[in-house]
């Protein structure tokens, strides 16, 4: 019986993770377009970056996009899902974050 509940959660997990990314194809883009940038940039070039948009306003794109995630808990969580731990180890190694 415990055998049975546990197939059936590793079941359940698995479809509902896989319709979790199939429901934001534009978002996984998206999402793959960030990830991409910060392992395909050193460290010098973030650094580079933080220090030129301190202080600037977001593009009109960048704003509706961000707006998006403010007004959709579900795409939010799932954009934070696939970039959270890739930037944060990028930052980590830049020494940007402790």
């Amino acid at each position: 019986m415990a055998t049975r509940l546990r197939w059936l959660a590793i079941v359940a997990v698995v479809l509902f993770g896989t319709a979790a990314i199939a429901q934001y194809p534009i978002l996984d883009m998206v999402a793959g377009k960030v990830v991409q940038k910060y392992q395909g940039s050193s460290c010098e070039q973030l650094w580079q970056e933080r220090a030129q948009k301190n202080g600037q306003p977001k593009s009109e794109r960048e704003q509706q996009a961000v707006q998006m995630l403010h007004n959709d808990p579900q795409m939010r969580a799932a954009f934070i899902d696939k970039v959270a731990a890739p930037i944060a180890n990028k930052l980590f190694e830049c020494g940007m974050i402790p």
